[in-house]
């Protein structure tokens, strides 16, 4: 397996744990535990394996990272290790003085999320009172003159406020605006039909944002990332599987997605137990499906299995049950019908779900 080229990218999920209760929420349905959760030794032994690996870029990652006392001290493990930076998050617990101590540990850039431009409605999707918090933020992360990332989860109760969600982000003054429609994992599976957007919806978006682009030219940069429940063309899993990437959860398990949480056969190995290296090319997770030689069905002759390598293998195997099927997404799928009915679904008149909010599910 020396022949894999190495990961440029680790996504660190420092925590599940989160003072949000976002129900779109790509973590797993089962949270890791605080008790579990890697320690700041841990933390700075796999980012300098990751830099050997040659990893250039780590996003810190949640859960809510700033919840972690020692994130300074993570930071700059990552400073140390020569891999850049981002601090994924919120926005709660982000004050001058916290992100001061971060960027003196070394941190890059910031993205923040934002769940709507309109108060109210980012507050209800965010399952509790935040936004002020996060306006708060945004100006902290402009002073700091850090990069400036703004994140929003597009989905059918905020599709309709884009133009104002991009105002928002204009006034905020962000450097990038990514505007990223629902992938459903997780907690977003979970709440797949109170989320799922019309079609209607979707194309006005995306007039808006043609719109937008045109106005605002490449300041702040809008990124479109396109829902493929509607295209019947799957997304490529990450470059493919076991590419690009590597996640690092709370308690140690690495996984070549963050969405392959949800694929219990899959038997992911832990960092505590094996060197990055070994995961990387030795492991059988992460060896599972890279390539083109495990595909079945249609993708085995499909031409475009060397860009889209199947799709995705988690949303296949959520959907199926059988990580080596075609994604649903894909026109071409015999299981194609798993995501058109929701989708057409959503499109019928009638009361919209409520929310099941992402919460840590209590143990007796």
């Amino acid at each position: 397996m020396s022949a894999v080229p190495a990961p440029w990218a680790l996504l660190a999920e420092v925590t599940h744990a989160c003072p949000l209760h976002c129900p779109y929420c790509s973590n797993p349905l089962e949270l890791v535990r605080r008790g579990t959760e890697l320690t700041t030794a841990d933390w700075a032994r796999v980012l300098s394996e990751a830099a050997a690996l040659g990893v250039v870029q780590a996003h810190i990652s949640g859960g809510e990272p700033l919840l972690r006392p020692d994130l300074p001290a993570i930071v700059a493990a990552a400073r140390e290790a020569g891999i850049y930076t981002q601090l994924v998050t919120s926005g709660l617990g982000l004050s001058t003085s916290r992100l001061d101590t971060l960027v003196r540990a070394g941190l890059d850039s910031v993205q923040l999320s934002v769940q709507d431009a309109d108060p109210a409605g980012s507050d209800r999707i965010a399952g509790r009172p935040a936004f002020a918090a996060k306006e708060r933020a945004a100006e902290v992360i402009r002073d700091a003159g850090l990069p400036f990332g703004l994140n929003v989860v597009l989905h059918r109760h905020n599709l309709d406020t884009l133009p104002e969600i991009i105002s928002l982000g204009v006034r905020w003054r962000a450097d990038r605006i990514e505007l990223a429609n629902t992938q459903f994992y997780g907690w977003a599976l979970r709440n797949r039909a109170a989320l799922l957007p019309t079609r209607g919806q979707l194309a006005r978006a995306k007039e808006t944002v043609t719109a937008w682009r045109e106005r605002l030219g490449r300041e702040p940069e809008l990124v479109w990332v396109v829902p493929d429940y509607y295209e019947g063309v799957p997304k490529p899993c990450m470059g493919g599987w076991g590419a690009r990437s590597i996640t690092v959860g709370p308690d140690g398990t690495a996984l070549p997605c963050p969405a392959a949480y949800g694929m219990p056969d899959l038997g992911p190995p832990s960092v505590r137990d094996h060197s990055l290296a070994w995961i990387w090319h030795e492991s059988a997770a992460f060896n599972a499906y890279r390539g083109t030689d495990w595909m079945t069905g249609p993708c085995r002759e499909c031409p475009r299995r060397e860009v889209d390598f199947g799709g995705c293998r988690c949303q296949a195997y959520a959907l199926t049950g059988d990580a080596a099927r075609t994604d649903p997404a894909c026109a071409l799928s015999p299981d194609h019908d798993l995501v058109r009915e929701p989708a057409t679904a959503a499109d019928r008149a009638g009361p919209v779900e409520e929310f099941v909010y992402r919460r840590p599910v209590r143990r007796r």
